[in-house]
């Protein structure tokens, strides 16, 4: 039986993972291992992915994923909502703290003093401390799983003092900031990442960071209400003998459902520090940054990295990992890479650090020979007797450490939310509704109240300087430059602030409460068709706002496949800027049925990003979407600061380009505007440089009826923003009736499919630069010009063919 065909609200013992690669080592990871319990929670509304419960978190994956995971034992739920398992790890914890003397349930529930700083040599281990010298940079990375409060304890650690920028060769986030009140300190908010195997480009960056650029301590987060889950990560990183401290997240919510860790009995099992602290509430944040940097000042190393037994299961793995470090010890020291860390990825077959021992043929073979007899000691494969291994100490740990709470409010809240916003029937129209409110609120609302008002100032401000320019009897052109270029041109593109940040502020408040995680589950089935995850349904959405934005929003794409075609795909969805082409030109040919028309074009654009999505998928991102494995976490309360953070990153980012790219793109196209060949300034717009430009472009439009070079201007005006089409129009033909004269309603649709598909404005293919680089901002150019003009020049051969003139 495979997991795929387990009932809802069945549970189940996993006797078998199959699959391969870096998939398989990633449903290890994250807990899917030989003789754990899993339970069925539900099916996606289209019936795939599924969602599934174990050990006491979330997960979803697709149904061909559960398809190779066998089970066996299917058996009633007795506890569908906590798990058994979960019940039964409490009643241990309570067991070894009654044992240790601890007292009864009661007393365990009293906050239990905390060791001070280095207090007794306990929990800092100072045999082998060697401090810095004064005046280094203490650097830190900070790092856990996803949705476990890590942004949030960024935010408190640093405050405003923060960088955001680019891990190098990936577009994956990276933010640094020294800690308030210590200049001479650095964290780097690594990506939220589950283990330290090579999955996701996020695991990739973050475990490259570690190795390459050796920070002087890690800050691990860790969700308390999930410590299982958690834990494994931990013990990947110490594993990577770098001094640490455990920042024990959540602690107030595991109070509050009638839970308690033992800090000290955990401190002395793990071997490092561990805070417990509430980032969201601002506490336990001032001994954490104590800790943290006594450790890196005075490097002291976590006191354990051994976690596999000598006679637990025969000792099998204990002898392999060890076996093994004594052989490539002098290759992970010349590799500068910790031994452990090195020997269980040798063990788990992890081709990069393989390689970067550089083992010869012999030694090879001999890992080889003892991994083979650990798998025949301990009847598991390698990465699956790994992950036990792991899993197994974690469950000493809790057991010991951890009273289990009773089943959280937040999950109880989670799962009656979910009924009706991931249910079968009610997910999608819910979805409709929200990104609905959220697009209404941006873009009719309040985005636009706001960016009508910066508008508005921008102008006044404007007519001032104009006023100003004349009375000091400034010439026409250095007029001109100032208010049509600067003010005209680069103040429209600033007027898109107000539409990012409050776009930005919704799906932040989406994004930091959980649902956007259900809506990459609710939707993946239908996208994975054309090649992509459900993750990217959301920046796709956001595009029909605003491209911008939506191409912004890619970075939360872990595939940088997925991110690529995501972004190439966003421009196909009409943005609002759009719209005032669309209702000026259907109102004009079109007028008794311009709604019709306007919906008609919606739709030919979705269809032809789905066409191009097909095409990409069969050719250049050959291949399927990255496999769906995301936890889906309970539904919390958003962190105001951290909505107003990312609120202002979005600003300033999208700030930075309006003055440099778009900026010198304003000016280029000013100066073709109002300069002729002959380089003067020239009043007649006709005699342009750019009338000139598309006078030689105009004859490539002939066959859709639109040859006038005046079109063609308007056209290369839109590329400034797509608003500038219908002023341009107005402005060069001179009335509407002058329009109607020179274009028939069939060469009138063919220039609204123009618009419809061609290349979007200079800010969005800014954001593409931005993202991708200058190659595929010259690839969005030229591919969306080449199907603009290949789907116009169809629909005018349609219309001939039904007897319309051109």
């Amino acid at each position: 039986m495979t997991l795929d065909e387990l009932p809802i609200g069945k549970t189940a013992t996993v006797s078998v993972v199959g699959g391969s690669g870096e998939l398989r080592q990633h449903f290890l990871d994250m807990g899917i291992i030989p003789t754990t319990d899993i339970t069925m929670v539900k099916y996606a509304p289209m019936g795939d992915p599924v969602e599934v419960r174990i050990k006491s978190y979330e997960l979803s994956l697709r149904v061909a994923d559960a398809k190779q995971i066998e089970i066996r034992d299917a058996r009633d739920g007795l506890d569908a909502a906590h798990g058994t398992e979960n019940r039964n790890a409490a009643e241990m914890g309570r067991e070894a703290a009654v044992r240790e003397g601890k007292g009864d349930r009661h007393n365990l529930r009293q906050a239990v003093p905390h060791p001070g700083l280095g207090e007794g040599g306990k929990y800092h281990v100072k045999a082998d401390e060697h401090p810095v010298p004064d005046g280094t940079i203490l650097t830190f990375a900070l790092a856990g799983n996803q949705n476990c409060g890590k942004t949030t304890l960024f935010n408190q650690l640093t405050g405003s003092n923060q960088h955001v920028g680019n891990f190098p060769g990936v577009t994956v986030d990276r933010k640094d900031g020294a800690i308030r009140g210590f200049k001479d300190t650095l964290v780097t908010d690594l990506p939220g990442i589950y283990s330290m195997s090579p999955y996701t480009d996020e695991e990739i960056v973050s475990r490259q960071f570690i190795l390459d650029n050796h920070p002087k301590g890690i800050i691990n987060i860790v969700d308390a209400t999930n410590i299982e889950r958690n834990l494994y990560l931990t013990m990947q990183l110490m594993e990577l003998n770098i001094p640490m401290v455990i920042a024990l997240n959540m602690m107030d919510e595991v109070r509050e459902n009638g839970g308690s860790i033992l800090i000290n009995k955990m401190e002395e099992m793990l071997g490092v520090p561990v805070v417990p602290i509430s980032a969201a509430k601002n506490e336990g944040i001032s001994e954490l940054i104590d800790h943290a940097i006594h450790v890196a000042k005075y490097q002291e190393r976590p006191g354990r990295q051994d976690f596999c037994s000598e006679t637990e299961d025969g000792g099998a793995v204990h002898r392999c990992l060890h076996g093994i470090m004594h052989l490539i010890q002098d290759h992970a020291q010349k590799a500068d890479i910790p031994l452990r860390f090195a020997a269980s990825k040798v063990v788990e077959g992890d081709e990069r650090v393989i390689n970067r021992l550089n083992l010869d043929q012999n030694e090879k073979e001999m890992i080889e020979h003892i991994v083979q007899q650990m798998e025949k000691e301990r009847g598991l494969d390698r990465a699956a007797a790994m992950a036990d291994m792991r899993f197994d100490f974690i469950n000493r740990v809790c057991s010991a450490c951890v009273v289990k709470p009773r089943e959280s409010k937040g999950h109880i809240r989670s799962q009656k939310i979910d009924k009706i916003l991931t249910g079968k029937y009610t997910a999608i129209p819910m979805f409709v509704l929200i990104m609905g409110l959220v697009f209404y609120l941006t873009f009719n609302v309040i985005g636009s109240f706001l960016q009508n008002l910066l508008q508005a100032g921008i102008d006044a401000l404007g007519a001032q300087v104009s006023t100003l320019l004349s009375q000091t009897g400034a010439s026409s052109w250095i007029k001109s430059l100032v208010v049509d270029a600067i003010f005209g041109g680069v103040g429209t593109v600033l007027s898109f602030v107000p539409l990012i940040v409050v776009l930005f502020f919704f799906l932040s408040i989406l994004e930091d409460s959980g649902y956007m995680a259900r809506v990459a589950f609710v939707m993946d089935k239908p996208l994975r068709k054309i090649g992509l995850s459900g993750r990217s349904i959301v920046p796709m959405l956001v595009g029909f706002g605003c491209t911008v934005p939506g191409v912004m929003a890619s970075r939360t794409l872990p595939s940088e496949r997925d991110r690529k075609m995501t972004i190439l795909l966003t421009p196909f969805m009409s943005c609002s800027a759009k719209v005032p082409i669309y209702v000026f030109l259907s109102v004009l040919f079109f007028p008794g049925h311009a709604g019709l028309v306007v919906v008609l074009l919606y739709l030919m654009g979705i269809l032809t990003g789905v066409l191009v999505a097909w095409i990409f998928k069969k050719t250049t991102f050959r291949g399927e979407a990255v496999p769906f494995v995301m936890e889906l976490p309970n539904y919390r309360m958003p962190s105001p600061k951290n909505v107003l953070q990312l609120m202002w990153d979005k600003a300033k980012d999208f700030l930075q380009r309006a003055f440099t790219v778009i900026f010198l793109a304003t000016l280029v196209i000013w100066f073709l505007q109002n300069f002729g060949t002959n380089l003067n300034i020239v009043e007649d717009s006709s005699k342009s440089i750019l009338a000139v430009i598309a006078g030689a472009v105009a004859p490539i439009f002939k066959p859709m009826g639109l040859g006038d070079w005046r079109i063609v201007t308007s056209l290369i005006a839109g590329f400034m923003a797509k608003e500038s089409v219908v002023s341009t129009l107005n402005l060069v033909f001179g009335s509407r009736a002058a329009i109607t004269a020179a274009i028939t309603p069939l060469a009138g649709f063919c220039l609204l499919v123009f618009c419809l598909l061609y290349t979007p404005c200079v800010a969005a293919v800014s954001s593409v630069r931005r993202e991708l680089g200058t190659k595929w901002m010259f690839f969005v150019i030229i591919n969306q010009c080449v199907i603009a003009w290949i789907a116009a020049f169809v629909v005018s051969l349609v219309g001939r063919a039904l007897g319309l003139a051109i």
